[in-house]
């Protein structure tokens, strides 16, 4: 297994942290930054998750840099960036952060987009992100990162960053899925 491929399922690996340290009842106690007081938990929760999340840009630069791209990069990548979102997504529902409805948008997406790559890898297709679907990512990533960080810098001029940033994600979302699923209608046309 190859340096970026290593770096992917490191990500992988700080998702059972990220969720033992969001949703243990365990209290850290409270901290103060900006005006805007959180739970210390949240605070780690949201540094591990954004740790996590900048490792995909790492991977992918070594992978292009050093010419390391793989079809398991290729796989593993993407698989790492739906679990975390994912698992980010539901914590905040289970804390009250984000609506379900989206969340369930969001990951039915997901499930969609992975599904599509399973029957192209069946014809012999592995399918690398597209630009749009790195955008939803980065879009994702914003919005969880604000929500878990009780929209922190905004808070000060009542501006709610978070909500419009999980607006925006969804909305890249939805293109990017439809975009997906267009580019690669004839999988659906030519599968038996």
């Amino acid at each position: 297994m190859n340096l970026p491929n290593k770096i992917t399922v490191s990500r992988i690996c700080l998702i059972p942290i990220f969720l033992l340290i969001m949703l243990v009842p365990v209290s850290w106690g409270d901290v103060s930054l900006l005006g805007t007081t959180l739970p210390v938990t949240h605070l780690l929760g949201a540094l591990i998750f954004i740790i996590a999340a900048a490792t995909d840009w790492v991977d992918g630069h070594f992978a292009r840099k050093y010419n390391l791209v793989t079809n398991l990069g290729k796989f593993l990548d993407p698989l790492a960036d739906k679990l975390l979102v994912s698992a980010a997504l539901i914590v905040l529902v289970e804390l009250g952060f984000a609506p379900s409805w989206i969340v369930i948008i969001i990951i039915s997406r997901e499930f969609a987009v992975t599904g599509l790559r399973l029957i192209l890898a069946g014809g012999g297709e592995v399918v690398a992100a597209n630009q749009l679907g790195k955008i939803k990512t980065w879009a994702q990533i914003v919005a969880i990162s604000a929500l878990l960080l009780h929209n922190i810098i905004f808070e000060m001029i009542a501006v709610p960053f978070d909500d419009i940033a999980l607006w925006i994600a969804l909305i890249f979302t939805v293109w990017s899925g439809w975009d997906y699923f267009a580019k690669n209608k004839g999988a659906f046309i030519e599968s038996k």
